[in-house]
């Protein structure tokens, strides 16, 4: 059940994703990596904290659990009416978001990219646009709380689905406005907006109607609380994290000038394959974690976790490979063209390889995360994320100087590397091992099956092109997993045959 449901997300996420790309490299070839692409990147930051806050985030780490939980135990008017309850709850809470975050949009601009301040004309572009689009967090929201109930029925497909709907409208509105805020800002409401309401068929046909419920003494509203209330410490503290990252990416006298964007652009290459598969894996294995965490022997909720981190391992170790030895050829055909120029490229190849580094502890956090979540523990994942925040903080400082725009990256990489250790070693010793022998061999056959397969394509691609070297680098990572004995391969190949 987890495999095929992460099948279903992970297609939709790459179709998803593939639209995300064109979105990129229409934002990249109309703006480049200076001020509107920088203006956009800040101002969409803003309400995707909220978005993280009330709704995405917390609606896995909080309400997926809970009505999960009363999806099996409980009946189907106890259900709805937990989950009419959310609605109205949170309707309230992103309608006063959305109020205060418009009125407040030049003080928030300024505290998070203090660098613009020196840039009148960016400054101003930037607080426009963040006004403009602010609402997006209301739907946003709306949206990723229908995805938290259809997910809790264990309905993937159209959820996953919805983001598409983002990217087609911002390509489809930047591409019709031109070069301006107004392409950006129409796109990205418009997106929210279909987020939501591809999802409304589906929630009606399962049997959802809005009624104005209110009960502040539920006892499903006070397991949703106790379980956001650390989970919301904990999204805002990576939020900061990214924030930080903003700060130190707008100081052009130090990192020089186009240092968000260029942030911007390497990490969303970064998010295809954790958008793919590891986000995918977390948000299907997550019902699934929830219903074996009740159990008293939790034999299966080991044996879970344990193959979905090889599999995350499986994917995303030979996928950090390729970002790193082809991350100029990568980023050039890309996105290069157009006002993102040598020097845009230049830039955002840089990052992307410090980005890389940490690409696998990236997705087996997400991983590790919706195990504690299961666990209803998000005090946990809050306390590791707010030593990452420390850390992050620090190598910033350090590594920006000699490093420049790389340096943030490397820094976010460390953090994220160490992030991961800390959980995986908290979450064995709290289950008692869940065959952590296996899943360090397992690292070490994918690692060596990586790095020759990495050795392959860049000398195909220095002799050919990039194309002949990404599908040489997918060929020869099948053949090394077969001559390492990659166990993780034939799981593949055993569960597509059962599936025939």
């Amino acid at each position: 059940m987890v495999a095929r449901s992460a099948t279903v997300i992970s297609l939709a996420t790459l179709i998803s994703r593939l639209l995300g790309f064109i979105r990129d490299m229409v934002i990249a070839r109309l703006f480049g990596v200076y001020l509107y692409a920088q203006a956009f990147v800040i101002a969409f930051r803003i309400p995707n904290l909220f978005r993280d806050f009330v709704g995405e985030g917390a609606s896995n780490a909080a309400i997926v659990p809970v009505l999960s939980e009363y999806s099996i135990k409980r009946s189907k008017e106890e259900f709805w009416e937990l989950a009419n309850l959310l609605l109205n709850l949170l309707l309230v809470i992103l309608s006063a978001i959305t109020i205060l975050g418009i009125i407040f949009s030049p003080l928030i601009v300024r505290l998070i990219a203090p660098g613009f301040i020196a840039s009148p004309d960016k400054l101003e572009a930037t607080i426009r646009l963040n006004r403009i689009i602010f609402p997006y967090i209301l739907l946003i929201g709306l949206a990723a709380y229908a995805t938290a109930v259809l997910n809790s029925l264990k309905n993937f497909a159209v959820s996953a689905l919805a983001p598409c709907f983002l990217n087609i409208s911002i390509i489809v509105c930047a591409l019709l406005f031109g070069e301006g805020i107004r392409g950006l800002a129409s796109g990205v409401l418009l997106g929210g907006l279909l987020q939501l309401a591809v999802q409304i068929p589906v929630l009606r046909r399962k049997g959802f109607k809005v009624r104005p419920v209110i009960n502040f003494h539920h006892p499903g509203l006070e397991q949703v609380k106790r379980l956001m209330l650390p989970r919301l410490a904990s999204s805002g503290i990576y939020q900061l994290n990214n924030f930080v990252d903003s700060v130190f990416a707008s100081l052009i006298t130090i990192v020089g000038d186009g240092g968000v964007a260029v942030l911007y652009f390497a990490y969303r290459l970064i998010q295809f394959p954790i958008g793919i598969f590891s986000n995918a894996l977390s948000q299907a294995i997550l019902p699934t974690f929830s219903t074996q965490a009740l159990e008293k022997e939790r034999d299966e909720l080991k044996t879970t976790l344990s193959w979905g981190i090889r599999m995350v391992f499986f994917v995303m170790l030979p996928a950090s490979a390729i970002f790193m030895v082809l991350a100029r050829p990568l980023v050039s055909t890309l996105f290069g063209g157009g006002r993102f120029d040598l020097n845009s490229s230049f830039l955002t190849s840089n990052a992307l390889l410090f980005y890389s580094i940490g690409l696998c502890a990236y997705g087996g956090t997400k991983l590790l995360q919706a195990c504690f979540f299961a666990l209803k523990d998000t005090v946990t994942p809050a306390k590791t994320a707010f030593l990452a925040l420390v850390m992050n903080i620090v190598f910033n400082s350090i590594l920006m100087f000699p490093l420049k725009i790389g340096g943030l990256a490397l820094a976010t990489s460390i953090s994220g590397i160490a992030t991961f250790l800390v959980l995986f070693f908290i979450l064995g010793k709290r289950l008692g091992g869940f065959g952590e022998r296996k899943i360090f061999f397992s690292f070490l056959r994918i690692f060596f099956a990586s790095l020759c397969m990495a050795f392959v394509s860049f000398l195909v691609n220095r002799a050919l092109n990039l194309g002949w070297a990404l599908f040489c680098a997918a060929m020869s990572y099948l053949i090394f997993c077969f001559i390492f004995g990659v166990t993780e391969l034939r799981e593949i190949i055993r569960w597509l045959s059962l599936r025939n």
